[in-house]
C-alpha cells in the first residue's frame, strides 16, 4: 500500500473510528490509543491490502474488535459521564448557560439509555444512526447478516423509545 492510499482511504476514517472506539470503551484516551493501534496494524500489513474487499469495513471491524478486547482485558469501567468532546454537540455562538445545561442533561439521558442496549444493538445503532453506514456495510463490519442488522436496529430503536418515554416494561 502506498502512502497515498493510506492518506486517501484510511486517515479520513479517523474520527468515525474514534467515535466507534469511544462508544465501546467510554474513555477518550483509550479510544485514541485504539485508533492509533489500528492504524499501526493496518500500516504493518500494507502488503495484504490488495486482498481486502472493503477496506473501510475492515477498519471498522478491526477497531470494534480491538476496543472489545481492551474492555475485556483491562476491565475498563464504563461511566455514565458524557465525554467532554460530546457535551457540546450544538452551535455555541449564542448559547445561554441554561441551554447548555438542558443540552448536557439531554445528552446524558440519551447516552444512559444507549448504554442499556445489548452490545450488538449498541454497535448496530452506533454504526447506523451516528456513522450513517448502510445495512450492508454494517453487516460487513460486524460480520453478521443484513437481516440481523435490521433486527438489532429495530430492537435498539424500540428499546430507546421505551426508555426515553419512561414506559419500561
Amino acid at each position: 500500500m502506498s502512502h497515498d492510499k493510506f492518506h486517501r482511504i484510511i486517515l479520513p476514517l479517523k474520527d468515525k473510528l474514534f467515535r466507534l472506539a469511544w462508544s465501546i470503551v467510554r474513555d477518550s484516551a483509550e479510544a485514541e490509543d485504539i485508533v492509533q493501534d489500528v492504524f499501526l496494524k493496518l500500516w504493518s500489513k500494507n502488503n495484504e491490502w490488495e486482498n481486502i474487499e472493503n477496506l473501510e469495513a475492515y477498519c471498522f471491524r478491526a477497531t470494534k474488535n480491538l476496543a472489545l478486547d481492551r474492555v475485556e482485558s483491562l476491565s475498563i469501567r464504563r461511566t455514565e459521564n458524557i465525554a467532554p468532546e460530546l457535551e457540546n454537540g450544538i452551535f455555541t455562538d449564542h448559547v445561554t448557560p441554561f441551554f447548555k445545561l438542558v443540552e448536557t442533561e439531554r445528552n446524558t439521558l440519551i447516552y444512559r439509555c444507549i448504554n442499556q442496549l445489548s452490545e450488538s444493538q449498541k454497535a448496530v445503532f452506533q454504526l447506523r444512526e451516528i456513522e450513517g453506514m448502510s445495512y450492508k456495510e454494517i453487516a460487513q463490519v460486524l460480520d453478521i447478516s443484513e437481516d440481523l442488522v435490521k433486527v438489532n436496529l429495530f430492537r435498539a430503536r424500540n428499546k430507546l423509545k421505551e426508555l426515553l418515554s419512561g414506559k419500561q416494561e
